[in-house]
């Protein structure tokens, strides 16, 4: 009997050359550990445990209400006229932002909202700059058919890039992408970073002639209700007015209320961007759900019951970071080869396990961050994102720590057990 030989299916370039997430590669691993009975302390996700952290009481009562009140058809495009106008209310309270309901654009979380930007801002070829580690901007650039330009931060500035940093491809740029306070890091721009990086980008308008496609400014302030202690955060346009033309910001209530399934964000910025970036979601479908839409306006204009909600979730975020950067640096003050760089917002705690070079109890020798990043899974049965899975080099010995699943009895555990596997190395 003859076999036939299956052809080989050809997609496009963009699909073919896409990189998988390196998170999800190493998320997989960690479940199959857990799966095989594995007691693993997984800090892993940017992600909350609901059991303790929930979404606001009030919130979740606006959702069940909502849908009582059968508020399960299609949204506008945009976003509800009630969400988009409570959202304008929130930015002016709690950021002295002054938006109009029109230049707000309501989507099914920031994710969406990003890759309608790329796509509206970013023409093939076209050159993205950013810093890393980051989030995901070498996606999708390369989604979007884009050149990435990877400007690698330091340890020195927690992270955050200098003005001077992205100066030299600030001429052939047509997008630069930040996010503060940082995925992975934690860390926020100073008020002069942030000043000096307007500069940089007005200058640069400046020059460009009218007719001349501008610079614009993604700026991700997801994590900016998450400051801690005395931790100040900047936003561009209220530094440098003349930025409203050219910045475009990503916020929603996925973090700052402990809300990632409820799947409500938001974008705001200059009128015709913004119109540009519906139409595109128009099209793609991605909107919030209705039900949500309605309870989030209802609950953001709440602000006894936000300013409630942030000050428990806040407390909570900020012992578990304060914790487990003590347990760091009380490693490192033993000699063992850690280090970490102390929190100051979102949910993450910037730490440094530098191992390669150092020889394991087999006589291998752990030779690459891989081998120390399984090394630490396997060891003190501790799961971390190494910063390459950001963009950041091969070598970097960093790495980000989420507590949004950790309970305070885990930190002195998890320091404990990572003492130990530390101790085996020579």
């Amino acid at each position: 009997m003859e076999t036939t030989t299956q052809k080989e299916l050809i997609v496009s370039q963009m699909a073919e050359k896409l990189v998988g997430s390196e998170i999800i590669k190493l998320a997989g691993e960690v479940k199959q550990l857990i799966a095989n009975g594995e007691d693993i302390k997984n800090l892993t996700i940017g992600d909350f445990n609901p059991k303790i952290f929930p979404i606001p009481t009030e919130l979740k009562s606006n959702i069940i209400q909502a849908y009582r009140e059968d508020h399960t058809n299609y949204p506008a495009a945009n976003g509800i006229p009630e969400l988009r106008e409570s959202v304008s209310q929130y930015l002016k309270h709690y950021g002295k932002l002054d938006y109009s309901a029109d230049q707000i654009l309501i989507a099914g979380g920031a994710r969406p909202l990003i890759y309608a930007l790329y796509q509206t801002l970013v023409d093939p070829e076209d050159t993205v700059v950013f810093p890393v580690p980051s989030w995901n901007n070498n996606h999708y650039t390369h989604l979007s058919h884009g050149k990435a330009v990877f400007v690698e931060t330091q340890a020195d500035n927690k992270f955050m890039p200098e003005a001077s940093d992205l100066a030299p491809y600030i001429k052939d740029a047509t997008l630069i992408a930040v996010c503060s306070p940082l995925n992975p890091t934690g860390t926020t721009f100073t008020k002069q970073q942030l000043s000096d990086l307007c500069d940089l980008i007005v200058a640069e308008n400046s020059r460009r002639g009218e007719r001349e496609k501008p610079v614009y400014l993604l700026y991700d302030q997801i994590y900016w209700m998450l400051t801690h202690g005395d931790t100040v955060h900047y936003d561009p346009v209220s530094l440098n007015p003349e930025m409203k033309n050219y910045t475009v910001y990503i916020d929603g209530i996925s973090k700052a209320f402990a809300s990632t399934g409820v799947r409500v964000g938001w974008a705001f910025g200059p009128d015709k961007i913004i119109n540009k970036m519906r139409a595109i979601l128009g099209h793609v479908g991605a909107w919030s759900p209705k039900a949500e839409q309605v309870a989030s306006s209802r609950f953001i204009t709440n602000f006894g019951a936000v300013d409630q909600y942030m000050t428990d979730i806040k407390g909570k975020i900020s012992d578990r970071l304060n914790g487990f950067h003590a347990g760091f640096q009380a490693l490192k003050a033993k000699g063992l080869p850690v280090n970490s760089i102390a929190p100051e917002a979102a949910m993450y705690l910037t730490i440094q396990i530098d191992l390669v070079g150092k020889t394991k109890t087999d006589g291998s020798t752990i030779t690459n961050t891989q081998e120390a990043t399984a090394y630490v899974l396997n060891e003190a049965q501790l799961a971390i994102v190494p910063f390459y899975a950001f963009g950041a080099s091969k070598d970097s010995s960093w790495f980000r720590l989420s507590v949004g699943t950790a309970k305070m009895e885990d930190i002195e555990i998890i320091i404990d057990r990572l003492e130990k596997a530390l101790i085996k190395l020579s």
